[in-house]
């Protein structure tokens, strides 16, 4: 989110009526900041499923299919080595190998699709420079509202954000007020 308002509140409740006063008017791009998670907000946001998972899954897939294949591969007809008479392609014996492969592809598929759906590693962030944000880790609940919303109107935010209960409303990666209005 590069540019909005940042409303701040203490209690959670408070928070949760501001996003559905919001989602009211027809204004759905925005974003809680918590220091703890709030089933109750998060429900509000209404926000879509994690897509994380699907790509978890189809590196524990390739991670199995890989290592599995590589040994079957190996042990049965690269290297193909008849040792007590046993089959050359023994899967139990390939379970081992095969599970470690699917948990390690697996966490590289979960991290990486984070890190990229989450749009991290990001140093810095126009919220970051409004002061009150600072408490966002150890009492504060914030709400920011995204400019880029079709519906978003800053005077017409900014009035639902404060008959909500906010503590302070900022702007962030916005002109100020004054300018705006010129």
């Amino acid at each position: 989110m590069r540019s909005g308002l940042l409303a701040e509140y203490e209690d959670p409740e408070i928070l949760v009526r501001a996003i559905r006063a919001l989602r009211r008017e027809g204004i759905v791009a925005m974003d809680a900041h918590m220091p703890y998670p709030v089933r109750e907000v998060l429900e509000a946001l209404e926000l879509p499923p994690s897509r994380v998972p699907i790509y978890c899954f189809l590196g524990g897939l390739a991670g199995a299919s890989y290592a599995y294949l590589l040994q079957w591969w190996t042990n049965g007809f690269d290297y193909a080595l008849n040792v007590g008479g046993r089959p050359l392609g023994a899967a139990p014996a390939f379970i081992p190998p095969t599970f470690e492969g699917t948990v390690l592809l697996a966490a590289f598929g979960a991290l990486l699709s984070f890190l990229g759906f989450s749009r991290l590693p990001r140093l810095w962030a126009p919220v970051d420079e409004v002061p009150q944000f600072s408490r966002v880790t150890s009492d504060r609940f914030f709400l920011a509202v995204d400019a880029t919303d079709p519906r978003f109107d800053r005077i017409e935010a900014e009035n639902i954000l404060l008959a909500s209960g906010a503590l302070s409303v900022s702007a962030f990666g916005l002109l100020p007020r004054k300018e705006a209005e010129r």
